[in-house]
């Protein structure tokens, strides 16, 4: 019996669906990497008010959950690196460092000690480092147990 389906309005071939696609997703990271730099440079001008933040904060971490879930509900987990130990420790390394440097001039700023800065970027870095790790680590897992599943439901 053949399947009816519901006639669509798309005016697209396949090659301008294609276009489409390729624009919206470069809109999608501009816009999320957009964001991010965003709130990076209203941290440091604008240190300690973080209710300036909260939109822009709202949007990025929606954005961001929900592209790691869409991904991981359909076993993708990256183009170019893989879920492992190396990568996650690189990932980590360059967020906390990215973090410690933010939050070291931030500090700097607003009390001027070089110390308490430095102090503060090491304990930054330190505590994103290991959240990140354990975020990354445990996000791995659950991409190979997923990607498991999907092999096994696929073998059947």
């Amino acid at each position: 019996m053949k399947k009816m389906t519901k006639p669509t309005n798309n005016n697209l071939d396949e090659m301008q669906e294609l276009q489409l696609l390729h624009i919206e997703r470069n809109g999608c990271w501009m816009t999320f990497w957009g964001l991010l730099a965003v709130i990076i440079i209203q941290t440091i001008t604008t240190p300690g008010n973080f209710r300036i933040l909260a939109g822009e904060w709202i949007v990025f971490m929606c954005q961001a959950l929900y592209l790691s879930t869409s991904c991981m509900r359909r076993g993708i987990w990256d183009r170019h690196f893989r879920p492992n130990l190396r990568t996650n420790m690189l990932a980590s390394g360059l967020a906390g460092l990215a973090c410690g440097i933010i939050f070291g001039l931030v500090s700097y700023m607003r009390y001027g000690k070089l110390i308490g800065s430095l102090a503060t970027a090491v304990l930054i870095f330190i505590f994103v480092f290991l959240c990140t790790i354990i975020a990354l680590s445990f996000s791995a897992a659950l991409y190979k147990k997923r990607r498991r599943r999907m092999e096994e439901e696929g073998e059947d």
